[in-house]
């Protein structure tokens, strides 16, 4: 099972659950911000309070960093019918304008 810990706001998270959602990639969400126990539970598990973090328990992995998980996440839980070399289809917003393919 995949497990990442986020908060909803956090842009680095916003990009790992794009590329997931490109990739057909599902989690178990825990958000830092509205439990102190799950944030209590991030810090026991990776030592800091830094998200995202992902924990997969199928293969015995955790990290941090957004490029590192994506890249991750590519290489193994990418779906058949997904392609697991680019971030092609990938689109993340820093405004509120989108860009013409979004449209």
């Amino acid at each position: 099972m995949l497990t990442l810990y986020l908060k909803p706001t956090c842009p680095y998270c916003q990009r790992v659950l794009a590329a997931a959602e490109d990739l057909g990639v599902k989690f178990n969400l825990k958000d830092i911000s509205t439990d102190d126990a799950i944030a209590a539970e991030l810090i026991e598990k990776g030592g800091k309070r830094q998200v995202p973090y992902l924990v997969d328990d199928e293969h015995d992995v955790a990290m941090y960093e957004s490029s590192d998980i994506v890249e991750y996440l590519q290489q193994h839980h990418a779906t058949d019918t997904q392609s697991t070399g680019s971030f092609s289809g990938l689109r993340i917003h820093k405004s509120d304008d989108s860009c013409d393919s979004c449209q």
